[in-house]
Protein backbone atom coordinates (compact mmCIF):
# COMPACT_ATOMS: atom_id res chain seq x y z
CA UNK A 1 0.00 0.00 0.00
CA UNK A 2 1.28 3.89 -0.62
CA UNK A 3 2.74 5.96 2.24
CA UNK A 4 -0.07 7.85 3.96
CA UNK A 5 -0.79 11.17 3.38
CA UNK A 6 0.18 13.97 5.30
CA UNK A 7 -0.76 17.76 5.20
CA UNK A 8 -0.29 20.01 7.73
CA UNK A 9 -0.97 23.62 8.07
CA UNK A 10 0.00 25.75 10.75
CA UNK A 11 -0.29 29.44 12.01
CA UNK A 12 -3.54 29.64 10.43
CA UNK A 13 -6.78 31.28 11.64
CA UNK A 14 -10.25 30.02 11.18
CA UNK A 15 -13.16 30.95 13.84
CA UNK A 16 -16.55 30.48 14.07
CA UNK A 17 -18.38 30.62 10.70
CA UNK A 18 -15.65 29.68 9.22
CA UNK A 19 -15.44 26.34 7.28
CA UNK A 20 -13.65 24.65 4.68
CA UNK A 21 -14.09 21.32 1.97
CA UNK A 22 -12.12 18.81 1.54
CA UNK A 23 -12.08 16.54 -1.25
CA UNK A 24 -9.75 13.03 -2.49
CA UNK A 25 -10.08 9.43 -2.84
CA UNK A 26 -10.13 6.94 -0.22
CA UNK A 27 -7.23 4.23 -1.06
CA UNK A 28 -8.78 0.66 -1.72
CA UNK A 29 -7.07 -0.95 1.42
CA UNK A 30 -7.67 1.78 3.11
CA UNK A 31 -7.57 1.21 7.52
CA UNK A 32 -8.70 4.69 8.56
CA UNK A 33 -7.47 8.77 7.97
CA UNK A 34 -8.14 11.92 10.02
CA UNK A 35 -8.56 15.49 10.06
CA UNK A 36 -7.62 17.66 13.29
CA UNK A 37 -8.34 20.61 14.08
CA UNK A 38 -6.96 22.79 17.21
CA UNK A 39 -3.48 24.47 18.60
CA UNK A 40 -1.37 21.83 17.87
CA UNK A 41 -0.76 18.14 17.37
CA UNK A 42 -1.16 17.43 21.16
CA UNK A 43 -4.34 19.91 21.23
CA UNK A 44 -7.04 19.14 19.15
CA UNK A 45 -10.59 20.12 19.22
CA UNK A 46 -12.06 18.34 16.80
CA UNK A 47 -10.12 14.72 16.03
CA UNK A 48 -12.33 13.16 12.72
CA UNK A 49 -11.30 9.60 12.13
CA UNK A 50 -13.04 7.47 9.65
CA UNK A 51 -12.20 3.85 10.15
CA UNK A 52 -12.75 0.91 7.85
CA UNK A 53 -11.60 -1.65 9.82
CA UNK A 54 -11.97 -0.81 13.71
CA UNK A 55 -11.50 -3.25 15.92
CA UNK A 56 -14.91 -2.71 17.49
CA UNK A 57 -17.45 -1.47 15.43
CA UNK A 58 -15.75 -2.44 11.80
CA UNK A 59 -16.63 0.56 9.43
CA UNK A 60 -17.35 3.82 12.06
CA UNK A 61 -17.01 7.50 12.17
CA UNK A 62 -15.15 8.25 15.25
CA UNK A 63 -14.53 11.86 16.68
CA UNK A 64 -12.62 12.60 19.72
CA UNK A 65 -10.62 15.57 21.49
CA UNK A 66 -7.24 15.62 22.87
CA UNK A 67 -6.11 17.91 25.52
CA UNK A 68 -2.77 18.51 26.26
CA UNK A 69 -2.20 15.18 24.84
CA UNK A 70 -4.93 13.49 26.34
CA UNK A 71 -7.90 11.88 23.96
CA UNK A 72 -11.61 12.49 25.87
CA UNK A 73 -14.32 10.23 25.40
CA UNK A 74 -14.70 8.97 22.08
CA UNK A 75 -18.27 9.85 19.70
CA UNK A 76 -18.88 6.92 17.72
CA UNK A 77 -21.28 7.25 14.63
CA UNK A 78 -21.96 3.43 13.22
CA UNK A 79 -23.38 5.01 9.95
CA UNK A 80 -20.41 5.91 7.86
CA UNK A 81 -20.94 6.67 4.35
CA UNK A 82 -17.41 6.55 3.34
CA UNK A 83 -16.27 3.75 1.41
CA UNK A 84 -12.46 1.95 0.61
CA UNK A 85 -11.90 3.24 -3.43
CA UNK A 86 -14.48 5.99 -3.66
CA UNK A 87 -13.54 9.89 -3.66
CA UNK A 88 -15.63 12.18 -1.34
CA UNK A 89 -16.55 15.04 -0.32
CA UNK A 90 -16.38 16.67 3.39
CA UNK A 91 -17.18 19.93 4.70
CA UNK A 92 -16.36 21.17 8.00
CA UNK A 93 -18.02 24.25 9.73
CA UNK A 94 -17.08 25.90 12.68
CA UNK A 95 -20.15 27.05 14.39
CA UNK A 96 -18.48 27.83 18.06
CA UNK A 97 -18.87 25.85 20.80
CA UNK A 98 -19.48 23.14 18.01
CA UNK A 99 -18.35 21.75 14.71
CA UNK A 100 -20.24 20.27 12.43
CA UNK A 101 -18.99 17.79 9.42
CA UNK A 102 -21.11 17.47 6.15
CA UNK A 103 -20.80 13.79 4.74
CA UNK A 104 -21.13 12.86 1.54
CA UNK A 105 -24.66 11.73 1.80
CA UNK A 106 -25.58 14.74 3.29
CA UNK A 107 -25.57 13.37 6.98
CA UNK A 108 -24.21 15.55 9.61
CA UNK A 109 -22.51 14.96 12.58
CA UNK A 110 -21.64 17.24 15.30
CA UNK A 111 -19.04 17.32 18.56
CA UNK A 112 -19.02 20.22 20.71
CA UNK A 113 -15.70 22.58 20.81
CA UNK A 114 -15.03 20.89 23.98
CA UNK A 115 -11.90 23.23 24.69
CA UNK A 116 -14.02 26.24 23.96
CA UNK A 117 -11.20 27.36 21.48
CA UNK A 118 -12.17 30.39 19.46
CA UNK A 119 -9.65 30.14 16.72
CA UNK A 120 -8.26 27.18 15.05
CA UNK A 121 -4.59 27.73 14.22
CA UNK A 122 -3.94 24.24 13.61
CA UNK A 123 -5.20 21.93 10.27
CA UNK A 124 -3.98 18.22 9.74
CA UNK A 125 -4.90 16.09 7.13
CA UNK A 126 -3.73 12.59 7.43
CA UNK A 127 -4.29 9.11 6.09
CA UNK A 128 -4.82 6.47 3.69
CA UNK A 129 -6.21 8.84 0.93
CA UNK A 130 -5.04 10.77 -1.98
CA UNK A 131 -6.28 14.69 -1.40
CA UNK A 132 -7.24 15.98 -4.62
CA UNK A 133 -9.36 19.45 -3.34
CA UNK A 134 -8.99 21.65 -0.18
CA UNK A 135 -10.56 25.17 0.42
CA UNK A 136 -11.09 27.30 3.61
CA UNK A 137 -13.95 30.00 3.37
Amino acid sequence: MAMPMELELKHVELRAGDQFKVQGRIMDAAERFQIDLGCDEDDLALHFNPRFNDDTDGTVLVCNSKIAGCWGDEKREIHNPLQRGSTFKIVLKLMGDMFEVEMPDGQEIQFPNREGLDVITYIRIKGDLKLTYFKIY
